[in-house]
């Protein structure tokens, strides 16, 4: 057995960690797959990085060029403090939108997640020609994603940004134990879900500093609802191929922000799977399979 272990590994498609240089920032990306392949850019949510990925990256890499960076803020990306860096959904777009062209990605698809939906539609509606593909996995682009208890207290932050009080009552977000809530709620099988990744993210968030990083984001989160006409636009004028793969038990997307989807796109493959927030880290498999078979098919 142990003989046969070099050319099993061998199998396995090798990714690669790099940093690319953003103006004065060091953004890491986790990157893999032939060069000339058809792309996708997998863009992550709160409070997590592109570790999201670890299993997708290998699973995508034999047939596409995957790449997957970090915000600034994020992962192993630089974190300035944020009073050197002003942290909003416009500056993390403009971060990747710069990333995109310093390491060569002229055309691709995009996985957006949480976080990545805003950032990844910014993208989308300002370069639609760049768009091949759009995978949804819990991203939302509709007021009813965000009509639920889970954003009552963001709103009210919203309502009153410059409330030391209202900023302080949802500080319990960067906990561990709502990074844990985050990765086991709606998990049909919680078992499934590996405690690294919570352990791995909360690490990165207890770092100095980043606390304030994600309370300002979390204020930024107001400057996405004014933009959902526009992203809404983009999609019945440009119409992109699209996988929707939502988490049908996320108490922070539900599904009722995947529903109006099918108002807008003609192209649409739609799934509501068993599983929470993180759908990859219970049903990767699932969701690798979907994609691999919708990509095959939409992108060329």
């Amino acid at each position: 057995m142990l003989g046969s272990s070099p050319a099993i590994l061998a199998e396995q498609p090798v990714v690669l960690h790099k940093t690319a240089k953003v103006g004065d920032l060091d953004i890491f990306y986790r990157e893999a797959g032939p060069k000339d392949a058809p792309a996708i850019l997998l863009l992550h949510g709160f409070p997590t990085s592109s570790q999201m990925f670890r299993n997708l990256i290998p699973a995508l890499a034999d047939k596409f060029h995957v790449v997957a960076p970090d915000y600034p803020g994020f992962g192993h990306s630089s974190m300035p403090l944020h009073d050197k860096f002003t942290y909003t959904f416009d500056n993390l777009a403009k971060v990747v939108d710069e990333f995109t062209e310093k390491v060569g990605l002229t055309k691709y698809a995009i996985y957006v997640q949480d976080y990545g939906a805003p950032v990844g539609y910014r993208l989308a509606s300002q370069h639609p020609e760049r768009i091949t593909a759009i995978v949804v996995q819990n991203g939302n682009a509709y007021d009813e994603g965000i009509d639920n208890d889970f954003w009552k207290p963001i709103k009210a932050y919203w309502n009153e940004p410059k409330s030391q009080v209202k900023r302080d009552a949802i500080r319990n977000l960067v906990t561990y134990e709502a990074t844990k809530w985050q990765y086991l709620t709606g998990a049909k099988n919680p078992e499934l879900i590996s405690p690294d990744g919570a352990a791995h993210d909360q690490f990165l968030l207890d770092r100095k500093g980043n606390d304030e990083i994600q309370l300002d984001l979390f204020l930024s989160y107001g400057s996405n609802p004014p933009l959902y006409p526009k992203w809404q636009d983009y999609f019945r004028k440009h119409q992109p191929p699209m996988l929707i793969v939502w988490g049908k038990n996320d108490q922070i997307f539900p599904p009722a922000g995947a529903e109006p989807y099918k108002r807008d796109l003609k192209n649409l493959e739609f799934h509501l799977i068993d599983a929470g927030h993180f759908a990859l880290e219970s049903n990767g498999n699932e969701i690798a399979d979907l994609m691999r078979t919708f990509l095959s098919k939409n992108v060329k």
